[in-house]
């Protein structure tokens, strides 16, 4: 019998176990085994303070809503990334900027679920669920889509899904199985403990099956871990035209916090990230990946330009930059949908950050997009426009884009859609185009 190493027995043992719950999961699963399209699903937990990540700055009753959390006009001092004449970026999403210039990113906005209320664990089992409703379903939208995909007969349909934590997420649950992977945070064991309970695995048939299932799951994540070029690198300190133009007094605690956020949130994407790519750039893995990022409920002290939020947009978009590096030639087939359970206040609340509300912003990135574009029915943030008068207004179906997306990337087929995969979705159209020829 070959040796297991420590990294292997204790990432197995994390998978037959159960494994700790981390603040970041991680899932996969298979689809058409001839397909080489790749489609990768990022839930951020808390609510995506969109105003802030896809600023309006054009519109004219942004900046007096959000006062000094107000991003500034393209140009201006911490100012927006333009995107057009009235939507621009966050100045910490600069690879999104780079992804929107070079047309591999869109950007959906005043968007959201069919959910109405504003409760964080309601609103994430809508995202999940597909139905109009929560807890209507103990199954999620893309498991049932995967569920749906024509699948070659003439090969076995391999079961590839990983879950980084102990839970795959709803989304991910239901008839198509999917697996659980976790790095394992487990002291080392000495090698001849290791071996013993390889043995003692190898035994018994269901925990040999999951060690055997584990050992492969983890050979290829270690292997993108050892790949990796740069340890620490997630996003870069702020320009030195924010450096040189953000208020004297404030700057270096900004920075230095900034700097430590996105260090910090670094470290936890980049394990992520190279994982999952490490298994979506195989031949024979898996093509579809979700993981979801927590941290985006901002109450207080969200910071504009700089801060809180600042650090965490920063980090989330060096690892895509770092999705697209690991995932190499892979990219061109993949799309990624960034999305929230809603969205935040119009307004600033009394301790400097904004409140659960509903239109939010979403992302859809990848080197399959057709992108560089901006697609809204803008209600503007006039008063007597938003929703019960205090939120951004959604005019668009985030269901529309997954519609969209499934059906032109996953080749999922329409009826699937409307009868199983979002079952009371015929006000929201799919949109087409959203992805190349």
């Amino acid at each position: 019998m070959s040796k297991l190493n420590r990294r292997q027995f204790l990432a197995a043992t994390a998978l037959a176990t159960g494994g700790a719950l981390m603040t970041s999961r991680l899932a996969f699963a298979t689809m058409d085994s001839n397909s080489t399209s790749r489609f990768v699903f990022i839930i951020l937990r808390g609510a995506l303070d969109g105003l802030m990540a896809a600023p309006p700055y054009g519109d004219p009753d942004y900046a007096r809503l959000r006062r000094e959390l107000a991003i500034g006009v393209p140009g201006s001092a911490g100012g927006a990334i333009q995107l057009d004449n009235l939507f621009g970026l966050h100045p910490s999403l600069q690879f999104l900027g780079e992804s929107y210039a070079a047309r591999e990113l869109t950007v959906f906005h005043a968007i959201a679920s069919p959910y109405r209320e504003r409760s964080h664990f309601d609103g994430q089992d809508v995202l999940e669920n597909g139905f109009v409703r929560p807890h209507a379903s103990q199954s999620g939208w893309l498991n049932r889509a995967l569920a749906a995909v024509p699948a070659d007969r003439s090969r076995s349909r391999k079961e590839l899904g990983v879950a980084l934590g102990q839970n795959v997420p709803l989304v991910m649950r239901g008839p198509a199985t999917v697996a659980s992977w976790s790095p394992s945070k487990l002291a080392a064991l000495d090698d001849d403990t290791l071996e013993r309970i390889t043995d003692l695995y190898a035994r018994d048939p269901l925990l040999s099956k999951r060690l055997a299932d584990a050992m492969a799951a983890n050979a290829i994540a270690s292997e993108a871990q050892e790949d990796a070029v740069d340890e620490t690198g997630m996003m870069a300190a702020p320009s030195p035209e924010m450096r040189d133009k953000a208020d004297a007094a404030d700057k270096s605690t900004l920075l230095a916090r900034t700097e430590k956020g996105n260090a910090r949130g670094g470290a936890r994407y980049t394990e992520v990230i190279r994982a999952a790519a490490g298994f979506l750039r195989k031949d024979d893995g898996p093509q579809i990946a979700v993981f979801d990022a927590t941290g985006w409920d901002t109450h207080a002290n969200e910071g504009a330009a700089l801060g809180q939020l600042s650090a965490r947009l920063g980090a989330l978009d060096a690892g895509l930059r770092t999705l697209k590096e690991q995932l190499g030639p892979v990219w061109r087939d993949t799309a990624v949908l960034i999305a929230t359970e809603f969205g935040r206040t119009a307004a600033v609340n009394g301790t400097r950050g904004t409140d659960h509300g509903t239109g939010a912003a979403a992302f859809l990135l990848g080197g399959a997009v057709a992108g560089g574009r901006v697609i809204a029915d803008w209600p503007g943030l006039a008063a007597s426009n938003l929703f019960e008068g205090r939120d951004l207004r959604p005019t668009l179906d985030i269901r529309s884009v997954m519609k969209g997306v499934l059906a032109d990337h996953v080749r999922v087929p329409s009826a699937a859609l409307e009868r199983e995969v979002f079952p009371d979705s015929a006000t929201a159209r799919p949109l087409t185009g959203l992805v190349r020829a």
